[in-house]
């Protein structure tokens, strides 16, 4: 997940990206991406902060430049990598003088990204960031390279729902931005054939296994106290 801080989080079965934007009736309020390119072009510092910058309201790379320091040469290059994975999009083109400025934003108000076609050592790389991270917060985890492994193996696995259902619960009228994500939800699970429900579900069971035999004894002895 991208914080407001540019940094990321993950969370067991997928990883989401929420980005909190302006309410407008063009933006979709959601959108599933499962090209394993996007986490390589969002392992980028400047990208993350051009898709932050996106979620306010529309911009030019030439405004996007001058927020971020930088050329628009560079912005530019950016831009294309965002557009390519489909987290960027045009807007609108506006006529200035002899020019046609050329307006970005943000192709959804939420972003829901699963890796399961990540390559191994890629999601082994991404759970080994996630339980460094946890650190910070108090949840250490011992764990070696097998059931690093293991917890990769069991991530990435969650079923979308279908690309037309998403499309039309994000264009439902007088539904509320949190309500969508509910109904988005509800959906997928309505949805979910039996065998990919226990599939879910087993993963599920399963991660939380290798997470409780690995939780330090510090945080275990916690716990049971």
């Amino acid at each position: 997940m991208v914080n407001k801080n540019g940094t990321f989080t993950e969370k067991n079965q997928y990883i989401v990206m929420k980005i909190w934007f302006d309410t407008r009736t063009s933006m979709r309020s959601f959108k599933h991406i499962d090209d394993p390119r996007a986490f390589e072009v969002l392992a980028d510092e400047t990208r993350r902060r051009v898709v932050y910058l996106l979620r306010a309201k529309e911009m030019t790379v030439s405004q996007i430049a001058d927020a971020l320091d930088k050329t628009p040469q560079v912005i530019y290059y950016h831009i294309k990598k965002l557009q390519e994975v489909g987290l960027v999009e045009v807007s609108r083109e506006e006529r200035v003088d002899h020019f046609i400025e050329t307006y970005f934003r943000a192709t959804a108000e939420v972003f829901e990204f699963t890796h399961g076609k990540a390559a191994g050592h890629e999601k082994e790389k991404q759970v080994r960031e996630a339980l460094e991270g946890l650190k910070t917060i108090g949840l250490t985890f011992d764990v070696d390279e097998k059931t690093l492994g293991k917890i990769a193996d069991v991530t990435g696995h969650e079923v979308g729902l279908d690309p037309e259902m998403e499309e039309k619960i994000s264009q439902l009228p007088d539904v509320g931005f949190y309500a969508k994500q509910v109904a988005y939800e509800l959906a997928r699970l309505a949805t979910m054939t039996d065998k990919q429900m226990d599939k879910m579900l087993n993963d599920h069971r399963e991660m939380r296994r290798l997470l409780l035999s690995s939780l330090g004894k510090k945080e275990s002895k916690q716990k049971k106290d």
